[in-house]
């Protein structure tokens, strides 16, 4: 029976990695605060893979959604997400993002509609407290993100539970929208 996740790097070191397509979660999580970032990318008929020191490059198209989690006590909260420094920053503005706001004043934002990754995308390779998982594309996958962004949401990032779900919700609600799987 094929898993439902796997460390990404150890599935390509193991070759189970699924060329066939899946769900690729990687998070950025800052050394300094509960700040925190979130790719999610869908992608369907791997041409090849390279592996290098930075990352695995997919030869393949892809669909990406972009998850931000920010604390009530973030200091540049006025900044739009794609003007912040490189380590904070999503390729969004406000406008372009569902943005829940916890009972602890925590914002998470999510992208409203998926961004297209044409022919490459690269997954960089995990630094610190950092992860990217390999989800394979089962048929309750939807099921298995949502209860793994309702416990990392919450265990991580410090949004409250309900909160948690809510924003898991959001996330759900844009991976609705991927169209990687109609090519």
């Amino acid at each position: 029976m094929q898993p439902k996740a796997l460390d990404l790097f150890q599935a390509y070191s193991q070759d189970k990695l699924p060329r066939e397509g899946g769900y690729i979660i990687s998070s950025f999580f800052s050394e300094n605060s509960a700040y925190s970032k979130y790719e999610i990318v869908a992608y369907n008929g791997v041409k090849s893979l390279y592996l290098s020191e930075d990352g695995l490059t997919f030869q393949s198209d892809g669909n990406k959604l972009f998850v931000l989690v920010e604390p009530a006590n973030y200091p540049r909260k006025h900044i739009e997400p794609f003007r912040r420094d490189s380590n904070e920053q999503i390729p969004h503005r406000f406008s372009e993002l569902e943005i829940i706001t916890a009972r602890n004043q925590t914002k998470v934002m999510v992208s409203k509609e998926p961004i297209i990754a044409y022919s490459a995308f690269t997954i960089l390779k995990p630094r610190g407290i950092n992860f990217a998982f390999i989800f394979y594309n089962r048929p309750d996958v939807f099921d298995t993100i949502k209860f793994f962004f309702s416990k990392t949401l919450n265990k991580e990032a410090r949004v409250p539970q309900n909160d948690a779900v809510k924003s898991s919700d959001a996330i759900l609600k844009g991976l609705t929208k991927f169209n990687i799987w109609l090519s």
